[in-house]
């Protein structure tokens, strides 16, 4: 018998500044059974840094051809492509053809460093991806945070990221590697 998701709820403030949006969002994640806590939280911390009320999250891992989180707009073109991990080019490829913009948040210390040395520069070639880095203690400790039902607090200032849970507080620290 297939093991199921497991069904998390997430009350999340976004406060961002660098974009001027503040909302409160009602979020409902599926963590598929291979899934990490922390890869779930990094999903999250991508929400809260590209939040909108069009945007919402994919069908997750067991879903190949995807996004994480996408944004489409009222005629159902597809707006944002918001990825978490470590993908194959050829599938950023036929991803980015498909999006009007494609952000790649990476995520893992060492394994995503060599991933990024690895592939960085034939990744130049893709005008419409952003690829972000996040520091590896910082989603480790996010992962922490992860609670079946959260509320969570996310503020954004200067490209830094500070996310509570009321009691503890975890700052992700964001590096750029490739803009639009």
């Amino acid at each position: 018998m297939a093991l199921r998701s497991t069904i998390y709820k997430a009350q999340l403030a976004v406060a961002d500044v660098d974009r001027g949006y503040y909302a409160d969002h009602a979020l409902t994640l599926a963590r598929h059974p291979s899934e990490t806590e922390e890869r779930m939280m990094v999903r999250v911390l991508a929400f809260a840094l590209h939040a909108s009320e069009a945007l919402s999250f994919g069908r997750g891992l067991s879903s190949e051809d995807e996004p994480d989180l996408s944004e489409y707009d009222d005629t159902g073109n597809l707006m944002l492509w918001v990825e978490v991990g470590l993908p194959d080019e050829k599938w950023i490829r036929k991803a980015a053809a498909r999006t009007r913009r494609m952000v790649l948040i990476l995520y893992g210390g060492m394994r995503a460093n060599l991933w990024w040395r690895q592939n960085g520069a034939n990744l130049d070639r893709f005008e419409r991806l952003s690829v972000l880095q996040c520091d590896e203690q910082g989603t480790l400790e996010l992962a922490r945070l992860a609670d079946r039902n959260m509320t969570l607090s996310c503020t954004i200032q200067e490209g830094d990221v500070l996310v509570s849970d009321g009691r503890n507080s975890v700052s992700v620290k964001l590096t750029t590697l490739k803009a639009v």
